[in-house]
């Protein structure tokens, strides 16, 4: 009867130590699951960012690009509100189309190419991805040497390149009732520029608008709100390209 208990004893002893360690297998089983799905989501969790970073819109930085849009009154919103300015309604068209921009309107009424270069470092600040060059107008305007205008904006461009800051150049026109040759040398000046500086260049900033009295002021120079939605629109594409190329 006694070696019976002990058979029995035994078996017992068999059968809880085999459960044991199936309990055991089955949690290290299950741990070692976890641990693969948790690297399973966290690696398409990156690979995700990293498609979504690669693609063209949605492309998105850790942190929003600084662009300053550096001109002068077409820049600055002359007359109009201030969510009805250039570098205002043009971030709002980038981030539509899902870029995550900021752009700071560094547009002051009145100034010359001169003058954007005398303010051009604390216009800038630290952390700027890029620059919308916007001079010129009031050189024309007030009937400025375009050599001297050239090298002011030559100076600019030289700079933004000297601190590995990416520019984009707008160009302007002179007006039809200034002399000939003197109109030939000023329009010359940005896509020269542009080449030289091998720079984005969009040929006419009030393309699309000047002569328009529907799109514009009562002074007949300035951009109305309209205005600045129709330059938007049509700088929209240039502005794209330029904005991927400061990510990449």
């Amino acid at each position: 009867m006694k070696r019976t208990n002990e058979i029995a004893t035994d078996a017992v002893r068999t059968v809880v130590h085999e459960a044991t360690n199936k309990a055991a297998d089955a949690d290290a089983t299950f741990a070692a699951y976890k641990q693969r799905r948790h690297f399973l989501q966290s690696t398409a969790g990156l690979f995700a960012a990293i498609a979504l970073g690669m693609s063209g819109k949605g492309w998105a930085a850790t942190n929003p690009l600084k662009i300053v849009a550096l001109g002068d009154s077409l820049t600055a919103g002359y007359l109009l509100p201030a969510q009805a300015a250039f570098p205002v309604v043009l971030e709002k068209a980038l981030r539509n189309q899902g870029y995550d921009v900021r752009l700071i309107n560094a547009g002051v009424s009145g100034d010359t190419a001169a003058g954007g270069l005398a303010r051009l470092d604390w216009s800038l600040g630290e952390g700027v991805d890029g620059v919308i060059v916007e001079l010129g107008a009031n050189d024309m305007l007030r009937g400025i040497d375009p050599a001297s205008t050239r090298a002011t904006l030559a100076e600019i461009l030289t700079r933004l390149r000297q601190r590995r800051i990416k520019a984009l150049l707008a160009g302007m026109r002179a007006a039809p009732n200034l002399d000939a040759l003197y109109r030939e040398q000023f329009e010359a000046i940005y896509p020269a520029l542009a080449q030289q500086f091998d720079v984005p260049f969009y040929p006419f900033f009030l393309d699309g608008v000047a002569g328009n009295p529907a799109l514009e002021l009562p002074d007949r120079v300035h951009p109305n709100q309209e205005g600045v939605e129709r330059i938007v629109e049509k700088f929209l594409p240039l502005a794209e390209r330029f904005v991927q190329s400061l990510g990449s």
